[in-house]
């Protein structure tokens, strides 16, 4: 499957003002696919046929990212983030859900836990989350090891950097986040970076940026929603992340109750791309004990 297939595949959501793409394909229990930072829903392309065989899978590109809208007066928020898939998935009638998330798209689904709990404890009904599988992410804020064009974005000279990024000086920065023996091919590098630059994205870029901020200010909301959550969860790790590779899984073992975390050996930021098969793997043999 090609990116332009991706695309044609698809289909179009209106959020508020704002056109949102998403992929719903495959019948089932529902899985919903939430991508991460700085890409899109096509980060689960290796995976989809395997998925969409023994699910009904939602992928939307959320807002300010792939081919969905990318307005430039947007405050880009997490909690707008997650808001965004409860009203998706409540216009195409899903009701229970498991998630499978990636990097920006682990903290969305935080948000959506915090959200669950908070329902059950007031008897309040809604969407109903059956389980999370978690990929490479920023789950604690202490644990990560942010880039330095991470740290120039959230800067206050991060709407610059956006605007000099250039497609080489991405193929090296993005490169740098995948293990060594499982470097993106110039093709997949050129497909990432048009979904980037889709509709200006490298303009938006420091605004998104600000999730990191986001995830300090919320650090209590959001790890305690793992901490004290009843979903079953599962954490899929790509040691060599150089982000959130190693040092996370290790915090997750030391605050997550009976923490369920497997390690891809020399897999780095992008496991789902780096090493497809081994994290459907993962994935089937969690969700399979429910």
């Amino acid at each position: 499957m090609t990116l332009d297939d991706w695309r044609q595949s698809g289909h179009t959501f209106r959020y508020r003002q704002h056109a949102l793409f998403y992929r719903d394909e495959g019948a089932g229990e529902a899985l919903v696919c939430i991508h991460g930072f700085p890409t899109a829903s096509w980060d689960w392309h290796k995976l989809w046929p395997a998925l969409t065989r023994r699910f009904r899978v939602v992928a939307p590109d959320m807002l300010g990212f792939g081919f969905s809208d990318k307005p430039r007066d947007h405050q880009y928020s997490l909690f707008t983030q997650a808001t965004l898939h409860e009203v998706l998935l409540q216009h195409l009638g899903l009701g229970a859900i498991h998630l499978l998330t990636h990097d920006y798209g682990d903290t969305v689904a935080q948000e959506l836990l915090a959200r669950q709990r908070r329902r059950q404890a007031q008897g309040m009904p809604g969407l109903q989350i059956k389980s999370v599988c978690l990929l490479n992410g920023g789950l604690f804020p202490e644990a990560i090891r942010p880039r330095p064009i991470q740290k120039l974005l959230q800067g206050p000279l991060g709407w610059l950097v956006g605007r000099l990024m250039t497609e080489g000086r991405f193929y090296k920065s993005f490169s740098a986040l995948f293990g060594p023996d499982t470097q993106p091919t110039d093709d997949e590098l050129a497909d990432f970076w048009d979904l980037i630059t889709y509709n200006d994205g490298v303009k938006i870029a420091h605004k998104i940026s600000q999730y990191q901020k986001q995830r300090r200010q919320n650090r209590k909301r959001w790890v305690g929603a793992l901490q004290r959550t009843t979903v079953p969860l599962r954490f899929v790790n790509g040691p060599l992340d150089p982000v959130s590779g190693a040092a996370m899984a290790a915090r997750y073992r030391q605050i997550i109750p009976a923490p369920d975390v497997v390690v891809l050996d020399g897999i780095g930021h992008y496991p789902q791309v780096e090493a497809p098969e081994r994290v459907l793997e993962a994935f089937f043999s969690f969700v399979e004990r429910f």
